[in-house]
């Protein structure tokens, strides 16, 4: 997955300083979801020998230090040129990527989630095949538009990418995900990120950490209006469908949630 131009530029700048700080470093590749995914892939694998595998970029990077760090970049660096046509496509993909994840790390402490770092995991991978389904389909970014707009109670957004491409990008992005080793969960999370409905009308009990991932991921994606970023659409059909769902499961009212929205609005603009 390519890197975001100016994250690169901004890390090239922050790597020739005669003391380089990991912890800038650090927050610079977690705005970026390939460089993120780059870092976790060669943390999580076998021969760091870790227990469990780890979602925190500020972690990986401790852990690899900085020559190592630095080295990574530069090799993400020369994976090929893009055109400026998809660097401007690219963009809408790397702008609700870094707002939805700063966005679920704020609602995972506001409503108490214990595993922040996971929640912002998710809200920077979730949509991770897009670039993949991109480079695959040039027309991609229409057909992403359609569904968005074709989406509601009857249709999830991924059931008109598969119609017209016999894939989607969930399914993209859970292999993407599973290849850069990120915990299994997330993975199942990213595959199932536009199947909510079905995930919240299960009453087992046994995927209550999957229904608060899909939780926050849901409610960030609509304050962050991924509908109209990624969709080209004004309203978001998708949470009309399972606004109720979702709200329910995590015990806001509309009310709390309309304030919650426009503070972290906010924050953003601010």
């Amino acid at each position: 997955m390519p890197p975001q131009p100016q994250i690169m530029v901004d890390l090239q700048m922050e790597q020739v300083m005669p003391n380089p700080d990991l912890k800038s470093i650090a927050r610079l590749i977690s705005q970026d979801p390939g460089l993120s995914g780059a870092l976790l892939k060669i943390v999580n694998s076998p021969f760091f020998g870790l227990t469990n595998r780890i979602a925190s970029i500020q972690q990986a990077v401790n852990l690899l230090g900085c020559n190592t760090v630095i080295n990574l970049i530069n090799a993400q660096s020369i994976k090929g040129e893009m055109s400026d046509e998809t660097i401007v496509t690219l963009n809408r993909f790397w702008d609700t990527a870094q707002d939805v994840a700063m966005t679920c790390l704020t609602l995972a402490k506001r409503i108490g989630y214990q595993s922040a770092d996971e929640a912002y995991a998710l809200g920077l991978f979730h949509n991770c095949g897009i670039p993949l389904m991109l480079k695959r389909f040039p027309d991609y970014m229409t057909v992403l538009e359609e569904a968005y707009a074709s989406a509601g109670p009857e249709r999830r957004v991924v059931d008109t990418e598969n119609r017209l491409l016999n894939t989607n990008h969930a399914v993209v992005g859970y292999f993407t995900a599973r290849s850069w080793r990120l915990p299994e969960h997330l993975c199942e999370a990213i595959a199932n990120h536009h199947n909510a409905s079905s995930i919240f009308s299960d009453d087992s009990g046994r995927d209550a950490q999957l229904k608060n991932l899909l939780a926050i991921l849901k409610m960030a994606e609509h304050i962050c209006a991924s509908h109209l970023v990624l969709g080209n659409q004004a309203e978001d059909y998708e949470w009309m469908s399972i606004r109720g769902q979702v709200l329910d499961y995590v015990g806001l009212s509309e009310y709390d949630f309309e304030n919650l929205k426009e503070s972290i609005r906010e924050l953003g603009a601010s």
